[in-house]
């Protein structure tokens, strides 16, 4: 039927150009895989202990591992063009699924259908992407035969996952059950990076530089911004009367929040797309995969870590009748400091393996930071918070004061290449002028 079919009625697949950027549509989907993380931060704030953040991990990693598929994807055709965005929602929807059934992704009772959603979910997800990336190179023997290769990491990823949800139903030990779902999920994780390490170059494109930097850049933006909510809601900021320790409080997260955005957007990121555009060919995509698909993992587990200290000492904060000079409760100051420090170490990483350098002041930082643990454990909450902004601030300051000369140099560029850019889209958009499109 050709063109009268359901494709041909909504537009074929659309490839990727080399200047292209990130669609609504994308941005759209990432919102939903987002809401993921704040999942995932709820449901390890509710019990926290060294199992529940295991688990935590292990459903960020897998989680992460599919939206790393998805944006490979995403460098082929453009999401929301075509008939594409139609199998997308449907992703969608299971992604949705997926991040509604995380907090019972690792229970135990036979009535509980979490871990089956979850298995389920992932299998619909990882099948729209291949059948996306078949539709893609469905003409290039070369590229299917490659594509065949993630073939075991796919089988074998989703097998593990239903066995991780079946299996320890029907094993009459909790302990032994606890622990082959655990063992299966962290299969699942060396499987899927391990496949990624090994695969190398096969099947990956990069074909837009500008694409792939500024898809994962907002992500991380979004992670950030699903910190300040996760802060809010799970603290009781909104469910009570403002109280002024409760007011500090909300002003320290958001001045080091904003710091963390400002140690990557500032010189690091724009550095980093820089350095992915002037890099062309299997070089280009082994950075992408390793600073971009692998060392924003960390970054995006600091986040959710230092969002869950924060949540903690946020809510004993506000709370009426607790005294503000009562210590922080539990691990609150080791998750609130170690997750800074997680996100400051993947983005040092990232910095050397795109840029080939390492900042002294970072390095600084990290130490202060470890050193800073022991001394705020027995702080007041607001002490130990104010501590963090403190440190996370002092890092902006001292970034701004000692490398004024490589800021003003790369800001000088950009800003150039963005003129140049809107310059280019004004001059075509001149040609509407008086005859709009679409108009006679």
């Amino acid at each position: 039927m050709g063109d009268v079919g359901w494709r041909g009625r909504l537009g074929p697949a659309v490839g990727i150009a080399p200047g292209a950027r990130v669609d609504k549509f994308e941005i759209f989907f990432d919102l939903v895989f987002v809401f993921s993380f704040f999942i995932i931060t709820r449901a390890t704030a509710a019990n926290i202990n060294g199992r529940q953040l295991l688990h935590a991990a292990l459903v960020l990693a897998v989680l992460w591992w599919c939206w790393v598929v998805h944006t490979v994807v995403a460098t082929r055709i453009r999401i929301g063009e075509g008939f594409v965005p139609v199998l997308m929602v449907v992703g969608m929807a299971a992604l949705f699924c997926f991040a509604l059934a995380l907090p019972q992704a690792f229970m135990d009772h036979k009535e509980e259908a979490g871990p089956v959603v979850v298995a389920v979910s992932y299998v619909i997800i990882r099948a729209i992407h291949l059948i996306l990336f078949l539709h893609v190179v469905r003409d290039n023997p070369t590229e299917r035969r490659q594509l065949l290769r993630y073939a075991p990491e796919l089988a074998l990823s989703t097998a593990l996952l239903l066995v991780a949800a079946l299996l320890p139903t029907h094993i009459a030990d909790a302990g032994t059950a606890a622990f082959v779902r655990d063992a299966l999920w962290v299969s699942v994780v060396l499987l899927q990076y391990g496949t990624g390490l090994l695969a190398r170059t096969w099947g990956w494109q990069v074909t837009s530089a500008e694409h792939w930097t500024e898809r994962y850049d907002l992500i991380l933006i979004i992670a950030l911004g699903e910190s300040v909510i996760s802060v809010g809601v799970g603290s009781n900021l909104l469910g009570q009367a403002p109280t002024w320790p409760g007011v500090t409080a909300a002003v320290f997260g958001i001045f080091f929040t904003a710091a963390l955005w400002w140690v990557h957007y500032d010189l690091i990121g724009p550095a980093a797309r820089i350095a992915l555009h002037a890099t062309l060919g299997p070089a280009r995509v082994l950075m992408a995969r390793d600073a971009y698909a692998y060392l924003y993992l960390p970054m995006i587990a600091g986040i959710i870590l230092f969002a869950l200290g924060a949540e903690g000492i946020v809510h004993d904060v506000a709370e009426p009748g607790v005294p503000v000079a009562e210590p922080a409760h539990g691990p609150n100051v080791p998750m609130l400091f170690g997750g800074v420090f997680l996100y400051l170490l993947g983005n040092m990483a990232f910095q050397l393996r795109t840029l080939h350098t390492l900042s002294w002041t970072r390095v600084a930082t990290l130490v202060v930071l470890l050193a800073a643990i022991p001394v705020a454990m027995p702080m007041p909450g607001l002490v130990a918070l104010g501590l963090l902004t403190a440190i996370c601030v002092g890092l902006v300051f001292a970034e701004v004061i000692f490398m004024a000369e490589a800021r003003h140099t790369l800001r000088a560029v950009v800003f150039e290449e963005r003129t140049a850019h809107e310059t280019h889209e004004a001059a075509y958009r001149a040609r509407w002028h008086g005859h709009p499109p679409g108009t006679t």
